[in-house]
């Protein structure tokens, strides 16, 4: 008898989780609390509680060859880096191919997973789950969670003295979806993350000034590499990482930083960080070379 795997969260990787399972000859039930599939690439007007939410302008910061499914290349026609709308179709696009949909339930949301009463010998999982006003429990032999992240937005406000006394409002970018509220304003961006280096450009051409806000600087690099290529392909080769890991850390930071450079100075935009440009503090976001976030709770 096949094994019952119950999967919360229909995104990117809950889809993939369920062709791995069905080709295993297991029986998944995918978990969505939302009405349909996509997980953060799912745009909605309004920010929904327990979901990620992303801004209207949101593109990829990774090339579509570098982040499609490996058995399930994107379409030709599509971008080079997408908009959310596009990494949606491709999602549903992946879900038809594979015949997913049958193994969701969508609008049903996992309220608790514990271990069954005789989890010691069999390993089974109780899942309470809630749809339309009703709860019910569902036993299953594994459970993998893949609800994703960035649904708890961090907003430090100890760290702003007087805040509470500021006359503007303040948010966190977790609820910015455009940029219509803020023509002619004022605006300060606080750090120099992926989302705060898309909005403050964004704002830029409608607001009457935006200040980008940094305490340690960031190495910025475009997003197009010599001749044309994503910078994720080009860095992301064999031969490039052989080199890289030959050289001794100090000398492969400094070959980093002249590269970062070459663009634009950063010490004339006051963008020069205080930290190395060294292989432990890379990130392929948004085409930064950044230290790992520190703007959500994961």
């Amino acid at each position: 008898m096949s094994k019952r795997v119950a999967i919360i969260g229909a995104g990117c990787s809950g889809l993939s989780a369920i062709k791995c399972c069905v080709e295993e000859g297991l029986k998944p039930t995918c978990f969505e609390q939302s009405d349909g599939i996509g997980g953060l690439w799912r745009f909605t007007e309004t920010v929904e509680e327990d979901r990620a939410s992303i801004y209207k302008s949101v593109f990829t910061n990774t090339s579509k060859e570098m982040m499609c499914y490996s058995d399930f290349p994107m379409p030709e026609d599509f971008p080079v880096y997408l908009h959310h709308s596009k990494i949606l179709e491709y999602l549903h696009l992946y879900a038809e191919h594979f015949n997913l949909l049958q193994y969701i339930q969508f609008q049903t949301k996992v309220c608790n997973v514990k271990q069954h009463q005789d989890f010691a010998t069999t390993g089974k999982w109780n899942i309470e789950k809630e749809n339309g006003g009703k709860r019910g429990v569902d036993v299953f032999d594994a459970v993998i969670v893949c609800n994703g992240h960035y649904n708890d937005p961090y907003l430090p406000s100890d760290c702003f003295p007087g805040l509470e006394n500021f006359k503007g409002s303040h948010i966190h970018s977790r609820f910015y979806k455009t940029s219509d509220e803020y023509r002619g304003k004022t605006v300060v961006v606080v750090g120099t993350g992926n989302s705060a280096g898309d909005i403050s450009v964004e704002l830029s051409h409608i607001a009457k000034q935006v200040y980008l806000s940094t305490r340690h600087g960031s190495w910025v690099v475009s997003r197009i590499s010599r001749g044309g290529f994503p910078i994720d392909m080009t860095m992301s080769r064999r031969y490039t990482m052989w080199i890289k890991n030959l050289l001794p850390r100090m000398l492969a930071a400094k070959i980093n930083e002249k590269i970062m450079s070459s663009w634009f100075h950063h010490s004339n935009f006051g963008l020069e960080p205080k930290f190395r440009c060294s292989s432990t503090t890379i990130s392929q976001e948004d085409g930064k070379l950044l230290p790992k976030k520190q703007g959500h709770k994961k």
